[in-house]
């Protein structure tokens, strides 16, 4: 395992940190997180068209790059460094990732292309709750002559009001069996509804579904492995979202020793008083011990899409990265919110748009208290 960057790897980190300077600025940040969409889709055009990326870790056989787990990581390090306001979580790390694990070689021919291309999709699995696993499933599948029908109830689906794709998670009716299935969120039954959050460059839904018919090849792969592969799905999602944390941090933490070194406080900046010299201290050793434990996990996740490691060692590593870039990210926002002096959290100041982000993705796809006690069932386990 190989413990730097390439190159070639450090060369689209910058590519794409030069191309979201342009694109994400923090007006048009600002200015697309008012919207009940969520993004601007021109933007989006040019991530896929001209960018490429929602193609990255898709292999070459399907429309992809062929590239790893890595590289897409790196990507989204940027992104959450930018607030970018896309679908590109949803349709890349959730969808995408739905069918490269649990997708046959036909429904991968099928789906990855339309994804590699544009179309957005997204993983509708959780009710609600505290539980961040298969075991959140409450919705229920049962079979029809040559359909499926589903019915349940979905929260917090990563852009569901705007997905042309969704991948649903049921339980057999009266019967043990989950299956993920492909279906079109425009289709008859399906309720989609924009649900308002703290943080508005993140959009998030309510999935509802009536009686949804669906033909038997929707389902994605074999029912009898479903739980364990939607665990698997979740926990290369996890790592998605440690690295959007890691991403921010850094930008906060840029953003508070840049403040300090231009805010004047008793005829000195304040970034030369030994305590504020101290709290950018520890908070850049968050950060930096953040980034570590995600780009391990990131190379754990490129293993497993590889066939070169378990689905066990995946979980832990994306409990390690997530419990390490919640605390990390939170941490870090908050701290520069008291160099800003408190005022860091009014609209005026750009900071308070990253707390926000910070605590939003503390708690989605599990807290770091959530996953701690992951890892503690798994050290019981050995």
């Amino acid at each position: 395992m190989q413990f730097r960057l390439t190159d070639d790897q450090i060369m689209i980190g910058d590519t794409a940190s030069a191309f979201l300077s342009e694109v994400s600025s923090i007006q048009a940040v600002r200015n697309i997180m008012t919207t009940e969409r969520g993004y601007d889709e021109a933007v989006w055009n040019r991530i896929v068209g001209e960018m490429g990326w929602t193609g990255t870790h898709i292999p070459e056989l399907f429309g992809g790059l062929s590239l790893g787990y890595i590289e897409l990581i790196i990507i989204l390090e940027q992104m959450g460094k930018h607030l970018l306001c896309s679908p590109f979580f949803s349709s890349v790390c959730l969808a995408q990732n739905t069918v490269l694990i649990a997708g046959t070689e036909s429904q991968k021919s099928k789906y990855l292309g339309r994804l590699a291309k544009g179309e957005t999709g997204t993983l509708a699995y959780s009710s609600g709750g505290n539980r961040w696993d298969s075991t959140a499933v409450n919705a229920i599948f049962e079979k029809k002559q040559d359909d499926f029908i589903l019915n349940g109830e979905y929260s917090l689906v990563a852009d569901g009001h705007t997905a042309d794709l969704l991948v649903v998670a049921a339980r057999e009716y009266q019967g043990s069996r989950l299956g993920l299935f492909m279906i079109n969120s425009n289709q008859d039954g399906v309720i989609k509804k924009w649900q308002p959050s703290l943080d508005q460059t993140r959009r998030q839904a309510s999935v509802e579904l009536k009686a949804v018919r669906t033909p038997l090849n929707s389902i994605l792969g074999e029912a009898e492995s479903s739980a364990e592969r939607l665990n698997a799905i979740l926990n290369l999602a996890t790592i998605g979202i440690a690295a959007d944390q890691v991403g921010g941090a850094q930008k906060a933490l840029d953003l508070a020793v840049a403040f300090s070194l231009d805010r004047i406080q008793f005829g000195r900046k304040i970034g030369s008083f030994q305590a504020i010299k101290h709290k950018a201290a520890e908070m850049m050793l968050r950060v930096e011990s953040a980034r570590s434990a995600l780009y391990y996990a990131a190379c754990i996740a490129d293993q497993v899409l590889k066939g070169e490691a378990d689905y066990e060692q995946l979980k832990e590593a994306a409990s390690i990265a997530k419990a390490y870039c919640s605390d990390a990210y939170f941490f870090v926002t908050g701290s520069a919110i008291q160099i800003h002096g408190g005022v860091g959290f009014t609209e005026e100041y750009d900071i308070q748009l990253y707390f926000k982000r910070a605590k939003s993705t503390e708690t989605f796809l599990g807290s770091a208290i959530w996953h701690r006690d992951q890892l503690a069932k798994l050290l019981l386990d050995v």
